[in-house]
């Protein structure tokens, strides 16, 4: 079974002889720049640059597929938010929000998919696909409340669902509809799978009890236009969500180590739920600056309390050590001997 149909099975819920070795989020570091002839920003510019750092980590440390791209902040990019590439060290971050002066002439830009960087990161998929025809090539994407958040401010977002909950969902609706544009593009062009982090439904941003009604159904409505596997990932804490996230629609959800395995499960079971599970191995901490054998032994422990696919708990920070992430592979091969 070669690496995408092992991931495809695990992520069908099938047996598979080993558990894939992945990250569903953001996974690029320092260390691998040189080697794959990149340096930010321009590998969030350039298509054979992004390709080059999205297959970096498989490459060099034996990840078993390419991620692209590195940040979240394309799409708003695309609405014409204003965004600061980084440098070296730095990922992308927004400078301002969606430029209207109301909420009701915000709409879709035509052409969405061909809109700002969006086309360099399908075109690197279109490279991976062709270079690297064994790999399973995994592309990001915001939620569409995490986009809403985007184009209003994260704190005025939060605040108008007190005060204008009915612009909030019009905004939601309007992200969704730009992004269900550009599943349509990662269709076309075949990617083996779709992660969708959501980070400002987390619950330590959002109301657990607005989840379901401000960022769900969005996300079911997306995830039903996917023709690939997909994942949803949100950060933080999100046990107070969890039912929803597995009755959303995905074919696998990412979660970060402040939920147990074991946890997980037995909600996935509660749930009658036939979605798998994604992680959950700390990137703060563990992956950024721990010993290659506490790596070992907490990918260990997350192999037998039963994780689905295995995989970094969020966005793999750019300083982590590639030795670790070596680790993270090695101890799941060690697991199988």
């Amino acid at each position: 079974m070669d690496l995408i149909e092992n991931l495809n099975a695990a992520l069908n819920g099938e047996e598979v002889e080993k558990v894939p070795a992945i990250s569903a989020t953001a996974a690029a570091v320092q260390e691998a720049f040189a080697g794959a002839n990149v340096s930010w920003p321009s590998a969030h510019q350039d298509a054979e640059e992004m390709a080059r750092l999205g297959i970096s980590l498989h490459e060099q440390a034996g990840l078993e597929c390419a991620r692209v791209p590195f940040d979240l902040t394309a799409e708003a990019e695309a609405f014409g938010c204003d965004v600061d590439l980084g440098d070296n060290e730095a990922t992308p971050t927004l400078r301002s929000h969606a430029p209207f002066d109301d909420v009701e002439d915000l709409e879709v830009p035509d052409d969405f998919a061909n809109q700002g960087r969006l086309p360099t990161i399908i075109k690197s998929i279109e490279i991976l696909k062709n270079e690297h025809p064994d790999v399973p090539v995994i592309v990001g994407m915001a939620g569409p409340f995490t986009l809403a958040g985007h184009l209003l401010g994260v704190e005025d977002l939060v605040k108008m669902l007190k005060t204008d909950s009915f612009v909030v969902e019009d905004v939601v609706d309007i992200a969704l509809d730009a992004q269900t544009e550009l599943v349509e593009a990662f269709n076309d062009v075949e990617v083996d799978c779709i992660c969708v982090a959501d980070p400002t439904s987390s619950p330590e941003l959002l109301d657990p009890n607005d989840f379901s009604d401000f960022a769900q159904p969005s996300l079911e409505d997306l995830s039903g236009e996917m023709e690939s596997n997909s994942i949803l990932h949100i950060c933080g804490n999100s046990r107070p969500i969890m039912e929803d996230m597995l009755n959303s629609g995905f074919s696998g959800i990412s979660f970060e180590e402040a939920v147990d395995v074991e946890e997980a499960k037995q909600i996935k079971a509660d749930e009658g739920s036939d979605t798998v599970l994604v992680g959950n191995i700390s990137t703060s901490q563990t992956l950024f600056s721990k010993p290659t054998d506490e790596v070992k032994a907490e990918v260990t422990q997350a192999l037998e309390k039963g994780i689905n696919v295995l995989a970094p708990s969020c966005g793999i920070a750019p300083k982590s050590p590639i030795a670790n992430i070596k680790a993270f592979v090695e101890a799941r091969d060690e697991f199988y001997q």
